[in-house]
């Protein structure tokens, strides 16, 4: 390994030393909470499938953890902030082994990274998909972070489209932030969410954001009808670090309701520690609130790590998506 690929190896470690440093507990405590952790082998998976092609589906969504989810729109596969490794940014441990395992991906048509942080783009994951990606569409600023491939790499700025054999996907904005290595200056944009089209079928891919009501609705406004929704639900505590960008599940519901989402997969908790949640706080967070709205008609469709769910089939009624 060159001199240059261990100071990159390196790098992520220096950074947290660094973060601890100047924001004391919050880091000191999450630090702590991975230390009980980096010798213990992640939780596996019973049963994990191994072929996710499912000919029966028109939309299906495969939970590999965290961020990371397998879309299938009817002939055409789609995946989001792929991590398959055991840690993100050198010092969070993974908890959960990926719900799928990277050799049993079908042939992906396009590559989702929402933002440049360690936990959502992983240049060691992409390296082991490399032979089955077509495309990789990334924010502003970011392609330099992407390993070299045949595949093609495309900078979407908020709002425009990138658009292959009928599949179209959309770069929506967010509220978020772009560092990776204290360079959040040089990259004020490098964080997007997307909206995935193809045939008849909408999805909205949050990646990471904090709440703000009429990002969504704006977003509603461009798509009247969204079928599924994937919106992360954490992390939750402390508030005062969390909640500039990122939501809470009470949020996270608000947020599918803005969008007029038909239907809503929550993402992004209980695969790494990078807060001071517990296992299953954000799951019962999520619960409480959907309790507390009652009369609504969103399908909240939480997933196991490795679970597919198969949510439009072939007799669905059919609908024409307008924009």
């Amino acid at each position: 390994m060159t001199s240059r690929a261990w100071r990159m190896k390196l790098l992520p470690l220096v950074l947290c030393l660094s973060l601890l440093s100047l924001h004391g507990c919050f880091f000191a405590r999450v630090s702590t909470k991975n230390a009980g952790i980096l010798f213990r082998t992640p939780d596996e998976i019973a049963n994990r499938i191994v072929d996710p092609r499912r000919p029966e589906a028109r939309l299906a969504a495969l939970w590999i953890g965290h961020a990371t989810v397998l879309l299938q729109l009817d002939d055409r596969f789609v995946l989001t902030d792929p991590v398959f490794t055991n840690f993100v940014g050198t010092v969070s441990k993974r908890l959960v082994a990926p719900g799928l395992a990277p050799e049993n991906l079908p042939p992906v048509d396009a590559l989702l990274i929402s933002h440049r942080h360690y936990d959502h783009l992983s240049p060691d994951s992409i390296e082991r998909i490399r032979s089955r990606i077509s495309n990789v569409l990334v924010p502003e600023a970011t392609t330099d972070d992407i390993p070299a491939g045949s595949y093609a790499t495309t900078e979407l700025p908020w709002w425009k489209s990138w658009e292959h054999d009928g599949l179209r996907i959309t770069a929506v904005p967010v509220v978020h932030v772009g560092s990776r290595a204290l360079d959040g200056a040089s990259h004020p944009r490098s964080f997007t969410g997307y909206v995935i089209e193809y045939h008849d079928m909408v999805v909205y891919f949050g990646g990471d954001s904090a709440y703000r009501q009429d990002v969504f609705e704006d977003i509603a406004k461009r798509w009247p009808h969204i079928d599924l929704a994937l919106l992360p639900i954490g992390p939750i505590s402390p508030p005062a670090e969390m909640l500039p960008t990122h939501m809470n599940p009470a949020q996270a519901l608000r947020s599918a309701h803005d969008l007029r989402a038909e239907r809503m997969i929550p993402i992004h908790f209980d695969t790494f520690i990078n807060s001071y949640d517990e296992r299953g706080d954000c799951l019962r967070a999520l619960e409480a609130a959907k309790n507390a709205d009652a009369q609504s008609t969103l399908q909240v469709l939480p997933l196991h790590i490795g679970e597919q769910r198969v949510l439009i089939g072939p007799t669905s009624p059919q609908r024409r998506a307008t924009r």
